[in-house]
Order: structure tokens, then sequence, then C-alpha cells
């Protein structure tokens, strides 16, 4: 492969894992090289959105070992999903155990050290159990399998441009916005699609109630710099970003001020930078903001150069992902 030239999409790998829920437990884990899975025509999955995935990464170190990147973290979350949407939840010990054998048998897609490439990790949990009639499954499947990537946004750690959408909601205040499910990024197809005709690469989205505050960045939290303060979006419809709990933390480590709270729209030109953060971008500098309603354009620092927070936010997540400094507080599952 040419590592260096990712994309960010599925390229097939050897082995998928899987795992079935039925009569109250979990079957052993079966190793299988199909992509593809048999369903019942009315698994709660295809009507009733019994589903929920996640996404992590597996880095080759500079030292040659394999890293995942804060697995309990998403197993964690994948399980609060799997509550909240009357699912089976995986164990603890079902998600490491899934994970770390789906990039064993697939260690030779794991990118080499160096290419700024990845091994994307993506458990899957779906109702399979047949309902006509809106209640829980009574079986559900949960898959991980595995595709080497390279940067989500083909300008790579460069400034992206975004388009304030005020006319569509990706989730709303409690709804499923906090938890990962597929129905949430369907909902964000069609702005998406209209701001990728007018050359945006990502939406920001607004509250849903007042459009006043920011919620989030397409598929990433948002974040941004000012005085010496890094702030970051509260709200009940934002999916919790590991990536940017983790930068929150290295930025407390770094001496600045961390906020998470409502953030008005008005405060964009206050910003010195700004961010999208999370497992598929890591941190995406935002340069330009455009927002067609008013047919107003907000530039970020000079909106062309990466701010030096950015850079030194990610410089050293990525270290840590990579094995090139310390990991003082476990992050990385090494394997």
């Amino acid at each position: 492969m040419d590592w260096g030239n990712l994309g960010f999409g599925y390229i097939k790998t050897d082995w998928n894992v899987r795992s079935t829920w039925r009569d109250g437990a979990w079957s052993p884990l079966e190793m299988t090289d199909s992509e593809y899975l048999t369903l019942h025509m009315a698994s709660t999955c295809l009507h009733y959105g019994q589903e929920a995935f996640e996404g992590l990464k597996a880095f080759r170190g500079a030292d040659g070992k394999v890293r995942i990147f804060r697995l309990e973290e998403n197993a964690r979350r994948m399980i609060r999903t799997a509550e909240y949407t009357m699912m089976a939840p995986p164990t603890m010990e079902l998600f490491r155990e899934a994970c770390v054998e789906a990039v064993k048998r697939n260690e030779k897609y794991i990118p080499p050290y160096g290419t700024g490439a990845s091994l994307y990790i993506r458990p899957l949990l779906i109702g399979t159990g047949a309902q006509v009639g809106v209640k829980p499954a009574k079986e559900y499947m949960f898959v991980v399998f595995v595709t080497p990537v390279g940067p989500y946004y083909k300008e790579g750690f460069r400034p992206i441009s975004v388009m304030v959408d005020r006319h569509h909601d990706r989730s709303a205040p409690l709804g499923t916005g906090f938890v990962k499910v597929g129905g949430n990024y369907a909902a964000s197809l069609l702005s998406g699609a209209e701001a990728a005709r007018a050359n945006y690469p990502s939406v920001l989205y607004l509250d849903a109630c007042e459009k006043k505050y920011i919620d989030e960045c397409g598929a990433a939290n948002f974040f941004a710099i000012r005085d010496g303060v890094y702030i970051t979006p509260r709200s009940t419809s934002i999916l919790p970003s590991i990536t940017n709990m983790s930068i929150r933390q290295l930025a407390t480590d770094f001496g600045l001020k961390v906020e998470d709270r409502e953030v008005e729209f008005a405060e964009i030109p206050t910003f010195e930078e700004a961010g999208a953060c999370g497992t598929a971008a890591v941190i995406s500098p935002i340069g330009k903001i455009y927002d067609p309603d008013n047919e107003k354009t907000y530039i970020l620092g000079d909106g062309v150069t990466p701010g030096p927070w950015c850079v030194k936010l990610y410089d050293a997540l990525r270290a840590i992902q990579y094995g090139e400094a310390p990991d003082p507080r476990n992050w990385n599952t090494i394997i």
C-alpha cells in the first residue's frame, strides 16, 4: 500500500470478529473473513434504530510497539449508548478482547511508523432480533472490523473552512445527541452535502432551540482558544468526544484554563484559534467560518496556517499515540 497517501475510507482487511447476544449472554468471539452480515428483515437495527458504533485507532509506534488509544473510554461510551437505546451492552472485557484480537489478526495492515496513517477500529453493535412493534430486540450482534486510514480531511493538518447551518439540526437536547448512534450521522448528511456543494468540507451546527449557541462541527467537537483559555461547548446534544477529553487534559497540563460551557456564536470574532476534534480528524484547525444567512465570513488567525495552540496540542496528542512521549495516564493499550 501507498501508506503515505491513504485517504479516510474503507479498505478490506483479512479478518473481523463477532459475538452474538442470545438468551442473556454473549457468545465466544468468532473470527471470520466475510464482510457481510446475515440479518432478519425485521431486525430492530433496520426499523427502530437499535444501532451503535465506536471509532478508535491503533498506531505503530516509534519503538515498533502497537498502541490502541483510549480503548477503555470507547468501551464505556458504547456501554452508555447501548443502555440508552436499550441494547445489550458488550462487557468491558468483551470490547477489549474483540478490539485487540481484530488488530492482532490484521497486523499487516497497521501502517508503518512515520507515514502519518493509522489502523481505524470500528466496533459495531446492532439489534438483530426480529420485531414488528417498537420494542427492544431479544438478540444482538457485536462486530469489530478494522481498516487502515489516512487523514479524515484531504487538507490534512491545515485549516479547514466551515459553513454555519441554521436550517438543520444534527440532534436535539434530551435526544440521542450525547450517544453514538447512526441516526445522528444520517441527520447530518443533507447539510454536509449542501456545504460540500459550496466547497466547505464541514458544517457548524448551532443549538436546536435558539440558534444562539455553538453545538458541534460536523462529526467532531468544536473548541476555541482565547486569552489563555481552552473553550469548548457544553450541551446535551453533543457527543462527548474522547479526543476532546484528552485535549482538555493536555491543555490543562500546558497551563491553559479550560472552560466547558455554553458558547455563543457571537463570540466567534473574539477567538484567536478554533478547531474541530475527534478520533477521525484528531484536530482540524478552522481557518474560516462562513455564515450564509448573514453573508459574513469570520477569519481565525491568518486563515491559512494552524494556530500555535492547535499545533502544540496536536503534536502532544500524536506524540503520546505514537509512543514518542510518556503516557503518564496510561491512555494507550499496548499489544
